[in-house]
C-alpha cells in the first residue's frame, strides 16, 4: 500500500478510539451530565479488559471467546466508573466538574498501577486471532481495520438512531434539556441520568481496551489514554452532541493527529523537529473553530443540552 492509503487507514484507526469515548460522553451530555471523567474511564475500561486477558490467559479458551471475555471485563469495570459517576453527581448532587476531573485522576493512577503488575505477551497474544478478519489477505486494508474498529461505528449510528428515532431517546434529550418539564411529565429523571451514563462510560471504557489491545497492541498503549480521553471530549463539540457525526470527526481527529507521522514521510514535504509538537495541536484548533462557529450561526440544534453541568434539584421546579 502506498503513503496516502496507509496515512487514511491510519487515521480511520485511530480515530475508533475517539469515536468510542466521544459517542459515550455524548450520551452522558445528552442527560444533562458533564463527565469530564471520561479520560479516567477509558483508562479503567482498558485496565479492566486487559486484567481479565491476563487472568484466563493460560485457560486455553477458544479465541472468541477470549475476546468476548475482554470485552466484558472493560465494559464492567468502565460502567462500575460510571456508576460511581452517577452515585456522586445524580444521587449526592455533587459539582459535575470537579468530580469528574477526580474520577480521571483516580482512573489514571489506578490503571498505571494495574497496568504494571500485568504480564503484556499473556494479554496481547490471545486477542489477535480474532480481531482481525480470517478471511482477508495479509495486505488487505481489512487486516489493519480490526474487528473492533466496525464495533465502534456500527454502536455510533445505533446510539444516533436511538436518540433522535426511539421514544427512549426523545425522554432522554428532555431530561438533558429541562429535567423539571421531564420530570412534570411523568418521566423517570433520574433513571434516565444513571442509564445514560452507565451506558455513556460502558461504550468509552471499550475504546480504552480497543486502544490498548486492537489499535497499538503494545505494552506501552496505555500511556496515551488519558490524552485521548481528553481529544475525545473535544470531538463531541466536533460532532455538534450527534453521535452520527462522531464517525467524520473521529476520521479528521485520526487524520490530523496522524500528520505529525506521515508528513514526515512525503519527499517533498520538509518537517523539522519543531513543527511537530505544532502538527499535533490541529485537532485542538480544529475543535475551537467549530466552537467558534457553532456559537456565530446560533442554531438550538448545534447547542448543547440546556441544562449541561447543572444538578437537578426535584423540589425547587
Amino acid at each position: 500500500m502506498n503513503v496516502w492509503l496507509n496515512f487514511l487507514i491510519e487515521s480511520l484507526a485511530f480515530g475508533a478510539v475517539f469515536m468510542y469515548g466521544s459517542t459515550g460522553e455524548i450520551l452522558t451530555e445528552k442527560a444533562g451530565h458533564l463527565n469530564l471523567g471520561i479520560p479516567g474511564i477509558m483508562c479503567m475500561g482498558g485496565a479492566g479488559g486487559c486484567l481479565v486477558l491476563n487472568i484466563i490467559g493460560g485457560w486455553n479458551l477458544p479465541p472468541v471467546l477470549v475476546v468476548i471475555l475482554g470485552v466484558m471485563g472493560a465494559l464492567m469495570m468502565s460502567m462500575l466508573m460510571g456508576l460511581i459517576y452517577s452515585f456522586l453527581t445524580v444521587t449526592l448532587r455533587a459539582n459535575q466538574n470537579v468530580t469528574g476531573l477526580a474520577m480521571t485522576t483516580f482512573g489514571v493512577g489506578l490503571m498505571k498501577v494495574i497496568m504494571s503488575k500485568l504480564d503484556p505477551t499473556v494479554y496481547l497474544v490471545g486477542p489477535k486471532k480474532i480481531f482481525r478478519w480470517p478471511f482477508a489477505e495479509r495486505t488487505d486494508a481489512l487486516q489493519y481495520l480490526g474487528v473492533l474498529f466496525f464495533v465502534g461505528v456500527a454502536i455510533a449510528i445505533v446510539a444516533s438512531w436511538v436518540l433522535y428515532r426511539t421514544k427512549v431517546g426523545l425522554r432522554l434529550r428532555s431530561v438533558g434539556e429541562n429535567p423539571g418539564t421531564a420530570d412534570a411529565v411523568g418521566i423517570n429523571v433520574t433513571r434516565y441520568k444513571y442509564l445514560a451514563t452507565c451506558i455513556g462510560s460502558g461504550i468509552s471504557g471499550l475504546g480504552g481496551f480497543y486502544c490498548i489491545i486492537d489499535y497499538m497492541a503494545s505494552q506501552e498503549a496505555y500511556l496515551s489514554l488519558e490524552a485521548f480521553g481528553w481529544l475525545s471530549i473535544a470531538l463531541v463539540i466536533f460532532a455538534l452532541w450527534r453521535p452520527h457525526m462522531t464517525i467524520i470527526g473521529s476520521t479528521v481527529f485520526g487524520f490530523l493527529f496522524s500528520c505529525s507521522s506521515y508528513i514526515a514521510n512525503i519527499e517533498w514535504i520538509t518537517v523539522t523537529m519543531a513543527a511537530k509538537p505544532l502538527l499535533k495541536m490541529l485537532p485542538y484548533v480544529v475543535t475551537v473553530l467549530v466552537l467558534i462557529i457553532t456559537s456565530i450561526r446560533n442554531k438550538r440544534e448545534n447547542q448543547p443540552p440546556a441544562s449541561l453541568g447543572l444538578a437537578y434539584f426535584r423540589e425547587e421546579r
